[in-house]
């Protein structure tokens, strides 16, 4: 019962492990659009002799990208959040997986105390078997 408890601790954990793992891929994916959203808000321009509009439109295009930007940060956040979660149950999981595994072993010493118990009692009851016959043997002749 305890090596089935002890399994599904460890089953836990990986998946705990795999969601935390998708989460930080995702942070590096809003890396990567931040890192191009930031390129792209620095890089934008117009004509040397564009129109009054073309500054319009490319102010209402930066500043589409600053609120991108914004939106990107703030899933960034939560992401970091939900990995944060992710490593306290990880931690909660790998303490219980350990003690389940410390009653294993201790249960696994308790069986080989008992092994070598009834080994004792068998080698013991060889070596009187083995006592008598020899004196009866001596007391034969």
């Amino acid at each position: 019962m305890i090596q089935k408890l002890f399994k599904l601790k460890q089953q836990q954990i990986n998946q705990q492990v795999l969601l935390k793992q998708q989460s930080q891929s995702k942070i590096d994916d809003i890396d990567e659009k931040l890192i191009s959203t930031h390129s792209s808000l620095n890089s934008a321009t117009v004509d040397i002799m564009g129109a009054i509009s073309d500054f319009r439109v490319l102010q209402i295009h930066k500043e589409t990208m600053k609120e991108h930007i914004v939106k990107l940060s703030q899933d960034k956040a939560k992401l970091k959040k939900q990995i944060e979660y992710y490593n306290n149950i990880i931690i909660g999981l790998s303490k219980e997986s350990e003690q389940f595994n410390y009653i294993l072993q201790e249960e696994k010493k308790a069986k080989a105390k008992e092994i070598m118990k009834q080994e004792e009692i068998v080698s013991s009851e060889f070596m009187q078997s083995k006592f008598i016959e020899t004196k009866k043997g001596l007391n034969a002749y």
